[in-house]
C-alpha cells in the first residue's frame, strides 16, 4: 500500500509540474507522456482541482493557482536542465544552423548561445517566447500544432525540415539506453526527430537529465550510434552511461547550476 501511494504521489507531482510548466494540459497528451490511462490522468486532475490548484475543462485542465508546491526533489530538476543546456550551447559556432526539437531542455540552449550569429531551426512553438541573443535567428518549421507542448508536427513540418542541412543537432528525449536507443513517448514526434538526425551533417547531441537515462519509451527516434554526445548530470546511472560510451558516444555528466541565470 505504501509503495502504491508513493507511485501515485510521484505521478501527481509530475502532473503538477506539467501544469506549472505549460499552464494548460490535455488529458490524452499527458496520458501518453506518463504512459498511464486517460482515466488515471482525469483522477489526478480531479485531485488537484480539489486542492483549488487547477480548473478542469473538457479534455484537459488549466492552472489557476501557481503557488501549489512541487515538493518531490526528483521532480525539481530545473538546475540540472539549465546546466545541461548551458554546457551544450558552447558547441554552437559562428554561422551554424542547428536543429532543436520540442524538448524543454534542448529549448533552453537558445538562451545560452551568446555573441554568435547562428540560425535555430525548431518545431518547438515555445521558442518564440524564449529569451535569446539578438544574433540568434529562430526559424519555426511550421506544421500541425499539438498542445500542451506546442510542438509542430506532420507533413508540413517534415517537408520544411527536409529543405535544411544542419551543422549540429540538439535533441531531448523521453528515454535513452543502448538497447532502445533514443525514445519518445509521443508518436507524432518520431518522424521529426528522425529527420533532424538525418539532416544533420555534424555532431548530434542528446540532452537528457538523469530521469531519462536508462529509460525506454514506446517510440524509437534513432539508434544510439546516431549520436555523438550525451550530455546529462551526475545523478545519471553510471552503468548505463558506461554502456552508452562503449558505443562510441561521449558522455558528459554535469553538476547542477548554483542558480538559474
Amino acid at each position: 500500500m505504501k509503495k502504491h501511494k508513493t507511485i501515485v504521489d510521484s505521478r501527481r507531482q509530475k502532473v503538477m509540474l506539467a501544469m506549472q510548466k505549460y499552464g494548460k494540459v490535455m488529458v490524452d497528451d499527458l496520458a501518453a507522456e506518463l504512459q498511464v490511462s486517460p482515466l488515471t490522468i482525469r483522477r489526478d486532475l480531479q485531485y488537484w482541482e480539489e486542492q483549488n490548484a487547477i480548473e478542469r475543462f473538457y479534455g484537459g485542465a488549466k492552472l489557476v493557482n501557481s503557488v501549489i508546491p512541487c515538493d518531490d526533489p526528483t521532480m525539481s530538476n530545473a538546475l540540472y536542465k539549465h546546466a545541461i543546456a548551458k554546457y551544450a550551447a558552447q558547441y554552437v559556432e559562428e554561422g551554424d544552423t542547428i536543429f532543436i526539437n520540442t524538448s524543454s531542455t534542448a529549448l533552453l540552449v537558445i538562451r545560452y548561445i551568446r555573441n554568435k550569429r547562428c540560425t535555430v531551426i525548431t518545431n518547438n512553438g515555445k521558442a518564440i517566447f524564449e529569451e535569446h541573443d539578438p544574433l540568434v535567428a529562430i526559424v519555426l518549421t511550421g506544421g500541425e500544432l499539438r498542445v500542451p507542448k506546442e510542438s509542430m508536427v506532420g507533413e508540413f513540418a517534415l517537408n520544411n525540415l527536409n529543405r535544411v542541412s544542419g551543422a549540429k543537432c540538439f535533441l531531448g528525449c523521453s528515454g535513452i539506453d543502448v538497447q532502445g536507443g533514443i525514445t519518445t513517448a509521443i508518436l507524432q514526434e518520431v518522424a521529426i526527430n528522425e529527420t533532424m538526425l538525418n539532416r544533420c551533417n555534424g555532431p548530434c547531441f542528446i540532452l537528457a537529465d538523469h530521469t531519462k537515462v536508462g529509460n525506454q519509451h514506446s517510440f524509437i527516434s534513432g539508434s544510439i550510434r546516431k549520436i555523438s554526445y550525451l550530455i546529462t548530470d551526475t545523478e545519471a546511472d553510471n552503468e548505463v552511461c558506461n554502456e552508452i560510451e562503449s558505443c562510441g558516444v561521449r558522455v558528459v555528466k554535469l553538476q547542477p547550476l548554483a542558480h538559474i541565470e
